[in-house]
């Protein structure tokens, strides 16, 4: 994990592999996969983007959806229905393989050739360290881990797959969509001058909220509203400001040093709202002292954007486009761009047919624990180092998983959660 290494070992592959396989990809051999023409696929996680990735590893031929999972079964069962309406016969997933409940993991990815690990982030290091004792291909959406210790475990599991050859790709789909890949092109060939600084963002009105049903256990209902509980979210700069964070990493070539911020939440306030901040501000340095600040923020009715800016000596890039100082466009993506969703998987399958080396999950946990340094900065208000980030040993996961267990956020008498106070808490 040092702060240069995976970035800069991954310049070759991304000029020689990754832009090819995004811009260029061949057609998908139907080579055998352990000695099988068809592969087997077990989607765990059942929401939106699970069925999303299903939906997607189905587009690619000579696949099939066999096993599912989640800790609900009206999430398998609605998935499963939206699927098979969609495709067929290439979801056979019959009632024994459809399977519910905290261990239902397990019993999908034994199952199958290639997992899709889909759930809400924490608990993506148990199932992808899982995954790969088991020897399976693993696509991960991101971000894969919620604090340090899921980090550590990500890494070594990610070594281990190397060994074991397994193929991974990460939901950090920016990293295969053509116009972010010709933009780093340009950077790289020096049209922008130097790097100075970058400015990422994720401004938006932020996203759903679900409401407590009767009888719900309190386990039950923080899983179901799983985006306010930092022990399975991580809340949403690391949620979702991961997307921008990953791309000021990679266009920067390096990773952070440290960082200072500061948050809160003042719009989104309330019992459905949880525990985590409605709005981050977070400096970011690199090892030569160049910064990237970044703004995430969940307030409707508000300024809104999506997007990251690279500044350079000469210029100014932006997915698709650079100025020059004068504000002059200098460079357009003018390609088709693809959908980089689809491509990850394209790109997947592709290797595992082809038998090539590919595997984000350490840049993907390093893009991950940048947002969780964030995190951490503006939650403690002090300055954090990306070694104290990293070696943590502040785990957020309930000791326990059952219904009635304790999964450690406590509402208080009128049902509001405690936000984090700078200097009120452990938070690093």
């Amino acid at each position: 994990m040092n702060p240069k290494s995976s970035l800069s070992d991954r310049r070759a592959f991304l000029k020689a592999g990754t832009l090819a396989a995004a811009s260029t990809l061949p057609s998908i051999v139907h080579a055998q996969v352990e000695g099988k023409s068809e592969i087997r696929i077990a989607l765990v996680g059942c929401g939106g983007r699970g069925s999303g990735a299903a939906s997607q590893s189905l587009q690619v031929a000579g696949t099939k959806l066999v096993a599912m999972a989640d800790a609900f079964p009206d999430n398998v069962e609605a998935a499963h229905k939206a699927l098979k309406d969609q495709f067929g016969d290439r979801v056979d997933v019959p009632q024994e393989r459809r399977f519910s409940g905290f261990d239902a993991y397990k019993h999908a990815i034994d199952s199958a050739d290639v997992v899709l690990l889909c759930t809400p982030p924490g608990f993506r290091p148990a199932h992808f360290e899982y995954a790969v004792q088991q020897g399976k291909h693993v696509f991960m959406e991101k971000p894969v881990a919620v604090d340090g210790p899921g980090i550590r475990k990500v890494i070594e599991a990610a070594k281990v797959a190397d060994q074991k050859n397994l193929k991974v790709v990460c939901g950090l789909q920016r990293r295969y969509q053509n116009s972010y890949l010709e933009t780093l092109e340009q950077v790289r060939e020096g049209v922008i001058g130097d790097f100075v600084s970058s400015q990422v963002y994720w401004v938006s009105g932020g996203v759903w909220v679900r409401d407590r049903q009767p009888g719900m256990t309190e386990m039950e209902y923080q899983m179901r509203n799983w985006y306010y509980f930092n022990w399975i979210c991580g809340d949403h700069i690391t949620e979702q400001h991961v997307h921008n964070l990953d791309v000021g990493n990679w266009f920067k070539g390096a990773l952070p040093v440290k960082a200072v911020g500061m948050g809160g939440r003042t719009k989104r306030v309330g019992p459905n709202f949880g525990e985590i901040f409605d709005h981050f501000f977070v400096e970011y340095t690199y090892p030569d002292g160049s910064v990237m600040n970044s703004q995430c923020r969940h307030w409707d009715g508000g300024w809104t954007k999506v997007s990251e800016t690279i500044e350079g000596t000469f210029g100014t890039a932006t997915p698709g486009m650079i100025k020059d100082r004068s504000g002059k466009i200098v460079w357009r993506f003018r390609g088709n761009d693809n959908n980089p969703y689809q491509t990850e998987h394209d790109v997947l399958y592709d290797h595992i047919r082809q038998d090539k080396a590919i595997n984000d999950a350490v840049r993907t946990a390093e893009s991950t624990l940048t947002s969780i340094l964030g995190r951490m900065a503006a939650y403690s208000g002090n300055e954090v180092s990306w070694e104290q980030a990293l070696n943590s040993d502040l785990a957020t996961m309930p000791s326990e998983l059952s219904w009635n267990a304790d999964p450690g956020p406590k509402a208080g008498a009128d049902g509001m959660y405690p936000c984090p106070v700078a200097g009120a808490g452990k938070y690093v």
